[in-house]
């Protein structure tokens, strides 16, 4: 029987969807879900779905909530974080002062000003769980979804000996998207991917053994499948690897496609393709359209219709659980710190940065293996962003803005658009609009934070 904690559950599209990968775990019939959230509202929906989804597997499994975390965490073995903090009132904030710089984004919840400001508004609360578990659930796993992934996996590893594993989706989509160019069954396919938590690379791609990456060379020559991915494409023509994340993500973590308008123009597409400002003109929408779906699933259900989709999603976190809790070996993909036991997982980025690497897991705990090498051009892109994720951690961890500057100033598409003097005067204009939602020592007051 395991207790599995779901922080920031108000969340409750996502946190219904971990409880039902749980849930579809063969063998576990019976253990407890805890739900925390801030948003009182939310998560009463959250709960009520959740309890919902339990009734409906037919699992012993009991459902609470509760938004005193520290009531709740006692006993947990499993921590699923999935917070956002105050994202939602500063998200127009993180696109349109940049933009008046000329910095051009589609996302921003990683890297870039809208990924530093992020990182920023997130790092106090996510230190604060993590002293929290230290203390009362020390041997919990924790299994961590909120972005900027990469950087907050560091700071955790740089500031606290709990036990956190990142995990995303990007690899298993990518890996789905490309079976799909390639018109060959997933589960066939075998491949070698390693990097950074969204600058992952399918460095190696076979099917039956044979290498189809010169076959994914062939395939983006016809135009409908190159506009499904542009931005990935050229990265594939340029550097011989496939990105993990999506054309607009990806457009935004190196300096190439969004510097100049008519490239912007060229190089991305409407949505997730690199539309300009796609999260900051959509998420208030996509909240409301969640809560509506949340509701109508409830009402649905409590209507005596079977509303409730129980399909296992391909997420891992239900993977690590099965794992860990049943001995049954499962292989995944996570982050963790490059330094292991054995040596460095990728040998040629940062030893105290995080990696994106294949992992076993069984009964023992978690298993990351070693990749070795990465295409040094490769390397060199993640490397840049292991510089920006470790002077954002040190920034928050000794309550200096400088660093936090210095990590923007770092970014390879802000500074492929500004002078560092703008960069600077960039910064300080979000620290001014987003002040409330910041940790004090960006207002002057220097200070030390430690787990």
């Amino acid at each position: 029987m395991s207790k599995v904690t779901i922080i920031g559950a108000g969340s409750a599209v996502f946190a219904q969807q971990m409880i039902t990968d749980v849930l579809a775990i063969p063998g576990l019939e019976r253990g407890e879900f805890a739900l925390i959230d801030t948003d009182a509202a939310r998560l009463e929906a959250a709960h009520d779905l959740a309890e919902l989804t339990v009734a409906r597997s037919g699992k012993a499994f009991t459902v609470s909530a509760s938004t005193d975390r520290r009531a709740v965490l006692p006993g947990t073995d499993f921590v699923i974080n999935t917070i956002e903090v105050s994202g939602l009132r500063n998200v127009q904030h993180d696109y349109d002062i940049p933009l008046r710089y000329g910095v051009d984004q589609c996302i921003g919840d990683t890297t870039g000003p809208g990924g530093v400001m992020k990182f920023l508004r997130t790092a106090p609360a996510w230190l604060a769980i993590l002293r929290d578990l230290h203390e009362l659930a020390p041997a919990a796993t924790v299994l961590n979804y909120t972005n900027p992934m990469s950087a907050l996996v560091l700071l955790s590893a740089r500031a606290t000996p709990v036990k956190v594993y990142g995990l995303c989706h990007s690899v298993q989509n990518t890996l789905a998207e490309l079976a799909g160019y390639l018109e060959l069954p997933v589960a066939e396919l075998t491949y070698r991917c390693a990097g950074v938590n969204h600058l992952s690379w399918f460095t190696e791609l076979r099917w039956r053994g044979e290498d189809v990456l010169p076959r994914l060379r062939a395939a983006m020559q016809r135009p409908e499948i190159y506009e499904q991915d542009i931005v990935r494409f050229e990265m594939l023509r340029h550097f011989g690897a496939f990105p993990t994340e999506s054309s607009g993500h990806f457009s935004e973590y190196v300096p190439y496609f969004r510097s100049r308008p008519d490239l912007v123009s060229r190089y991305t597409r409407a949505a997730y393709k690199g539309e300009s400002g796609y999260y900051a003109h959509h998420w208030p929408h996509w909240r409301e359209e969640h809560a509506a779906q949340v509701a109508d699933l409830v009402a649905r259900e409590r209507a005596g219709e079977a509303a409730i989709d129980l399909t296992r999603s391909p997420e891992f976190a239900s993977n690590i659980i099965e794992g860990m809790t049943l001995n049954r070996p499962q292989t995944i993909t996570c982050n963790l710190p490059n330094a292991a036991p054995g040596g460095l997982l990728i040998d040629n980025l940062l030893a105290d940065g995080v990696v994106e690497v294949g992992c076993t897991v069984d009964g023992a705990g978690v298993h990351p293996q070693p990749y070795g090498r990465l295409p040094e051009a490769l390397a060199a892109i993640d490397r840049s962003h292991q510089a920006v994720h470790s002077l954002l951690a040190d920034a928050v961890l000794h309550g200096d803005p400088e660093r936090a500057v210095q990590a923007l100033m770092l970014d390879p598409l802000t500074a492929s658009v500004c002078s560092l003097a703008e960069i600077r005067s960039m910064f300080g204009e979000l620290v001014a609009a987003e002040r409330t939602d910041l940790p004090a020592f960006l207002s002057g007051e220097p200070q030390g934070v430690t787990a």
